[in-house]
């Protein structure tokens, strides 16, 4: 399942499957592969970018948002299918469910509606965390990789509170997000994450397709 993730920087992602699913394109690159799916976690512009989005819309392509940012997609995109917080669908074999995703500041409120996503394929269970903090949420998630970002700002997680989110995830295989940025963190935060989470769960380091 590794081998099918891409990183494309920042916290872009695109999974390779029956279908190809990006989340939260941003900076994508002209030649990218089109998408079957995009899955939109909020709000902000490094997550919901309508330019980068049209370079990978197929006519089929089916557009997924988290419910605080749907109605922006929808004012782009005539087409957005909505999760809220613990709904999921099915395409083809491969399910998705949308998780909380919050801060215990006033930049990512819980009120605001924003999400993570689990998305289960191959006999793997996925969990994109998206801008979060720590949130007791967690226990009710369980997952094979999880892809947890290294940046503070803005309220998200110290790498206290990832090494807490691994120690309550239990996943096999963890993957750095939000850094290599003036958005997001550096790589000596993902380098912290590695000595902190050693002995819990294995460190994966992708190569940004973008920087």
């Amino acid at each position: 399942m590794i081998e099918k993730i891409h990183w494309h920087g920042h916290a872009t992602f695109r999974i390779e499957g029956t279908q190809r699913i990006y989340i939260d394109p941003w900076r994508i690159l002209d030649d990218s592969p089109p998408a079957d799916v995009i899955l939109i976690s909020h709000e902000h512009y490094d997550h919901f970018s309508p330019s980068d989005i049209e370079k990978l819309l197929q006519p089929h392509t089916r557009i997924i948002a988290g419910e605080g940012v749907a109605p922006l997609v929808k004012q782009e995109f005539r087409k957005v299918e909505t999760l809220r917080a613990w709904q999921s669908l099915n395409i083809e074999r491969i399910n998705i469910k949308a998780v909380p995703a919050y801060t215990f500041d006033d930049y990512h409120p819980p009120k605001r509606g924003d999400v993570g996503f689990v998305i289960s394929m191959d006999y793997y269970d996925l969990y994109y965390a998206g801008d979060t903090d720590l949130i007791p949420e967690m226990r009710s998630i369980g997952c094979d990789i999880a892809i947890l970002p290294v940046s503070a700002k803005e309220g998200m997680m110290t790498i206290d509170h990832a090494r807490q989110a691994v120690e309550i995830l239990r996943p096999r295989y963890v993957i750095p997000s939000h850094y290599g940025t003036s958005e997001g963190g550096t790589r000596l935060d993902a380098l912290a994450l590695q000595t902190a989470i050693d002995g819990l769960a294995e460190m994966v380091w992708l190569e940004a397709l973008v920087y």
